[in-house]
């Protein structure tokens, strides 16, 4: 599965939009995060425009 670094994430919601499963979501501290339903394809890190995202 991949994680976003909470440090890294700037909110802009990039990876959301690259997902093809849904598995990305806003919270409450306006950051992503990547739930269960997570495929581990990769998009989402190729959408990230700061890094943020890598597999854990």
């Amino acid at each position: 599965m991949h994680v976003i670094d909470k440090d890294t994430c700037i909110g802009c919601g990039a990876c959301e939009g690259t997902c093809p499963v849904g598995a990305i979501s806003a919270t409450d501290d306006g950051k992503y995060s990547i739930g269960e339903a997570c495929v581990d394809c990769g998009a989402c890190a190729g959408g990230c425009p700061v890094g943020a995202i890598a597999a854990e």
